[in-house]
């Protein structure tokens, strides 16, 4: 997952609006958005090279969602970081207990953000750092890199989200997640990728040959617990695959 915008609304109507972008390379293996068969109560798509998830909601009003750290230098975790919000969906811990025990295991996974939460809470955390923070209301953003960032593509991101918090709608949530747009040069970050890398991932929407968007996922959560997602998968190219919207 290489993007993430919401809109976070403790005691709304619709607590959380969130909508994000999963970055990869089209040739590895993912199941759309659908209820786990192995994992009752718990939505999201998967990876199926690895077992986990970017993206998902499960059992009591649980979300979770991950990003990586862009930085050729770092160290490689010996597990995939998809197993995070995965686990956290199959856990009756406590998102403050889960965190904590994550934090004891720093060398496991390559670097990450990651966002957990329910309906009366969000939290994010950041493994390089192992700084985890409850979310104030408004509006935030993840990318590759800290919490909102200042990249161009989150920017552009988060202005269009607020549009859309009037009467917030799947849709809205998704055609934002299809910019593709790319930053000037002179705007780029420098993560060490080279130019032509930092072009293709500075727009919201990634396409080429053999990487790019891979999943456009809207979720809107309702104070009375139900929670509606929408998602769009592409292939090479950035062509549609597949189309699912699903309440729970």
């Amino acid at each position: 997952m290489c993007l993430i915008v919401l809109a976070w609304r403790p005691g709304h109507a619709q607590p959380l609006l969130m909508a994000a972008n999963r970055d990869e390379f089209y040739a590895r293996p993912s199941q759309p958005l659908a209820e786990w068969a192995d994992a009752p109560g718990l939505y999201a798509g998967r990876d199926l090279q690895a077992g986990g998830t970017w993206l998902g909601a499960g059992r009591d009003g649980r979300f979770a969602a991950l990003t990586n750290i862009r930085d050729p230098g770092q160290a490689t975790g010996a597990r995939s970081r998809g197993e995070i919000p995965a686990a956290f969906l199959r856990s009756t811990l406590s998102t403050e207990d889960y965190l904590q025990q994550l934090a004891e295991r720093p060398s496991d996974y390559s670097g990450f953000n990651l966002l957990l939460g329910d309906r009366q809470q969000l939290w994010h955390y950041n493994s390089p750092q192992r700084r985890a923070t409850a979310l104030a209301a408004g509006i935030h953003g993840l990318s590759n890199a800290d919490l909102d960032t200042p990249w161009p593509k989150l920017q552009r991101a988060k202005h269009a989200l607020s549009q859309t918090l009037h009467a917030p709608q799947p849709e809205a949530l998704l055609a934002l997640l299809a910019d593709a747009t790319q930053a000037a040069d002179e705007q780029l970050p420098q993560t060490g990728i080279g130019l032509t890398g930092e072009r293709l991932l500075s727009s919201i929407f990634i396409a080429s040959a053999s990487y790019g968007t891979r999943a456009s996922t809207a979720l809107i959560v309702n104070a009375n617990g139900s929670r509606l997602l929408a998602e769009r998968c592409f292939g090479p190219h950035g062509n549609l695959l597949s189309e699912v919207y699903l309440e729970c």
